[in-house]
């Protein structure tokens, strides 16, 4: 069970620490550093989340039977597995559909951007429309971080990487519900970099100390944050001991060499950089495996604003969506997704790491089709669409070379084996150690179960 209350001395801690300079999100801990829990077939998950909602027609479920008006402009290329054909514009991924689940039936009813998150990152669906953040059921880091699936030595149990975008350019990834700690508190807020991975000075400041820092000045916080441990009085009451370690991390953030070492893309090969792609969402995924390497148990990967600032922001392709799809989108998915498999493949990682590659939703069936919620839609472009849509699960004791589920001739509903996120997100849990079943206490003391779903099981090896 699992208990979101925050003591009193916690919040004085939190608070505190941005006179010190330190960023909240980097001072986040579990109880010890584990690399997996019980029965854990993965030890790490790397969660790539194409916000805004891929097209399924348009990328993995292509329907080149269907009238031009549904099929869309593109043709289709045969993949690994016999019959099954993507996209012309994911080779990479057709060359390698044999290494991972593909999952045709995923289905949902919320077609907004901001709430359906909540679905893929939680398994919950949002409780009131419009509430703050904070009100979120927590998200698979925060639970995994309660749970004490710590990260290794000073790096923090979770990470979120939301680059920034160039100016000017919306950020509606960062209303996105579902992707922080929510009523668990912010003790267990994932730490969330912004800074652009594939820019040349690239660096965090969060976790890499400036010079005057790893010199006196680090003495001089040190002995603030123990002087935070030895208050007197009633805020020192219920303590859980949870504070000491957090004050511990802080220090080794700011002083350690190694922790700061999983952010310096630098030392990774010129040749390795440039087959994840010398682009944003590239290094970010190059990113995440480094910090996942290093003993982060999971890393979320949000899909940039690459500076577009009219309506079909990130793959929110509600017009342009086959140029978009062709040109800025599917290129540089493909290409990090496959260096990503290949990587981990080559370092012995996959077995043992999950990579899921999703959105919160799809696309509607017709070109040019507007549904109720949604945005509309241009002559060239798609609106939002719940009712079906595609992801891929690879590594983590995920079975090799399955597709799961289909949808219908217009892929407009799921045909067979539907899934919900739920169901997703408790087979993730499951294959991370965490019994998917079990129950979790809100700020209230009343419990709620971790997640309603059911483990996917025909997707296991």
């Amino acid at each position: 069970m699992l208990d979101g209350r925050i003591s009193r001395r916690a919040a004085v801690h939190l608070g505190a620490l941005p006179l010190l300079g330190i960023d909240l999100p980097t001072v986040l801990a579990g109880n010890a550093a584990r690399a997996g829990g019980k029965g854990a077939k993965a030890k790490a998950c790397i969660f790539i989340f194409l916000w805004g909602g891929p097209a399924q027609q348009d990328t993995l479920d292509p329907k080149p039977d269907a009238p031009v008006e549904y099929r869309g402009e593109f043709s289709t290329i045969q993949t690994a597995l016999p019959g099954i054909r993507v996209c012309e514009h994911l080779p990479g991924i057709a060359r390698r559909l044999d290494q991972v689940c593909m999952i045709r039936s995923m289905t949902h009813t919320d077609v907004n951007h901001t709430t359906a998150p909540h679905l893929l990152l939680t398994g919950h669906p949002l409780v009131n429309q419009g509430q703050p953040l904070r009100d979120d059921f927590p998200g698979m880091s925060s639970v995994l971080a309660r749970l004490g699936r710590g990260g290794l030595g000073a790096l923090p149990p979770a990470i979120n990487l939301m680059p920034h975008s160039p100016d000017k350019a919306p950020r509606f990834v960062e209303e996105t519900h579902g992707q922080g700690s929510g009523w668990l508190g912010p003790v267990w807020q994932p730490m969330r970099i912004e800074a652009d991975p594939s820019s040349p000075g690239y660096s965090v400041g969060e976790i890499t100390p400036s010079p005057d820092i790893l010199g006196g000045r680090m003495d001089d916080r040190a002995g603030l944050l123990r002087a935070l441990g030895g208050m007197p009085g009633p805020m020192a009451s219920g303590d859980s001991g949870a504070q000491a370690m957090h004050r511990e991390r802080a220090l080794r953030l700011l002083s350690n060499q190694k922790a700061a070492a999983a952010f310096d893309l630098s030392l990774e090969p010129v040749a390795v950089r440039d087959r994840y792609g010398r682009n944003i969402h590239g290094q970010s995924v190059l990113q995440a495996r480094r910090l996942v390497e290093a003993g982060v148990p999971l890393v979320t990967v949000y899909w940039q604003n690459d500076g577009i600032t009219n309506v079909s922001v990130y793959w929110d392709t509600h017009s342009r969506n086959f140029i978009d799809l062709k040109t800025r989108l599917c290129p540089p998915a493909d290409q990090a997704l496959c260096a990503l498999l290949d990587d981990l493949q080559a370092r012995g990682m996959l077995d043992e790491t999950l990579v899921v590659w999703s959105g919160e939703m799809g696309r509607t069936p017709r070109v040019g089709q507007s549904v109720p919620g949604g945005a509309g839609a241009g002559r060239d472009g798609r609106d939002h669409w719940a009712k079906v849509f595609s992801c891929l699960v690879a590594g983590g004791g995920f079975k090799k070379g399955v597709v799961h589920g289909s949808s219908d001739r217009h892929a407009a509903e799921p045909s067979t084996s539907p899934v919900r996120p739920a169901d997703l997100v408790a087979t993730l849990y499951h294959q991370l150690g965490v019994d998917p079943h079990s129950v979790i206490s809100d700020r209230l003391g009343r419990e709620v179960p971790l997640v309603q779903g059911e483990v996917l099981t025909s997707l296991l090896g």
